[in-house]
């Protein structure tokens, strides 16, 4: 037997030397291996030996068994790399075509567009990027904001879940507390990103959105440091000639707070369907960082001042293109897309 075993050695690795494909491969592996293969009916009939040959015959048989099993492991590899070569030299990019081939070419998403002119704008005035999870902490989310227990936006109605203490964020300012936290003033950022809210998607509403809120916190910053730098931000991003206007509200985490409007850029301040005949065009909220936020924060409120301000990419994207339906923006329909 141990000559027949040796026969069957030579003879499986033979073949697999000249196996030229994965058909081939797989029929000497049934032919040797598989239930009736040569190798296989060998060690059934080992039953019929002495206790003691039948140990060394088995043991030679697994030994030729392992090698050919990893002769057919290391030949399916190179028929696998001879494959994919072939399929590099057949399918070879000609890299000469006339470019008049090309049927269309791919442009950024009008959300993209206004991000980057944002960025482009505040990075300008000399404000870095900051960024954060979208995962968040409660306490982050609210708590550092000076926004309460009871407050309605903290109820499962308006904020996503993920437990008790962890979230979706429900606006980009925990970024702000964050920051504030881990960097000494003077501080000057914004902070871009994907932000969260339990709505049911319609023309001016979506569960996912878009925010780009700012941050100063420095000496003496004044209510006049947040007019002028919203109004250099609306001149650069709706026209030289844009005004703004700043209308008292409430927000927990600024005090005073106020909501920003801009004169239509369509109609100059005379009404139009664009600004629906007000001349006016509510675009973000701001304020003066409350001192309670700096206090979480770690900051002395006695010695430092800051400003916040929070804006919606979706909100600037309708406002300067004549988007109607926020909807539009999500839906990566062509005929849209392909209007910018």
């Amino acid at each position: 037997m141990q000559e027949k075993l040796l026969k069957i050695k030579k003879e499986a690795l033979e073949k697999l030397s000249n196996a030229n494909s994965k058909e081939v491969l797989e029929e000497i592996r049934v032919g040797y291996l598989g239930k009736k293969g040569e190798l296989t009916l060998q060690l059934k009939s080992l039953g019929a030996l002495e206790v003691e040959e039948r140990k060394e015959v088995g043991k030679k048989a697994n030994e030729i068994r392992n090698m050919i099993e990893a002769e057919i492991s290391k030949k399916q590899e190179e028929l696998k790399t001879i494959e994919i070569e072939n399929k590099i030299k057949s399918e070879k990019i000609d890299i000469s075509m006339s470019k008049s081939n090309i049927q269309a070419y791919g442009h950024k998403h009008p959300l993209s567009i206004v991000f980057d002119e944002v960025k482009e704008i505040f990075i300008g005035m000399g404000y870095s990027i900051a960024e954060g999870p979208e995962v968040e902490f409660a306490n982050l989310n609210f708590d550092a904001l000076n926004t309460p227990k009871d407050h309605p936006s903290r109820d499962s109605q308006d904020t996503f879940y993920i437990t008790d203490d962890i979230i979706l964020r429900s606006q980009t300012s925990p970024v702000q507390a964050r920051t504030m936290m881990q960097q000494k003033p003077p501080i000057k950022i914004i902070a871009p990103g994907r932000v969260y809210r339990s709505d049911t998607a319609d023309a001016t509403h979506s569960p996912m959105f878009h925010q780009i809120e700012g941050l100063v916190v420095d000496k003496h910053i004044s209510m006049a440091d947040l007019k002028g730098t919203l109004e250099m931000f609306s001149k650069k991003m709706f026209g030289p000639e844009t005004k703004i206007k700043l209308r008292p509200h409430h927000f927990p985490f600024t005090e005073p707070s106020c909501e920003v409007d801009v004169s239509c850029f369509m109609c100059g301040g005379k009404g139009c369907r664009v600004c629906k005949g007000e001349g006016w065009i509510e675009i973000l909220g701001a304020g003066m960082v409350h001192p309670n936020v700096l206090s979480y924060s770690g900051i002395d409120k006695e010695e430092y001042q800051g400003f916040a301000f929070g804006v919606g990419v979706e909100r600037i994207a309708m406002i300067k293109y004549g988007i109607s339906d926020m909807r539009y923006l999500y839906e990566n329909d062509q005929r849209f897309l392909n209007e910018f």
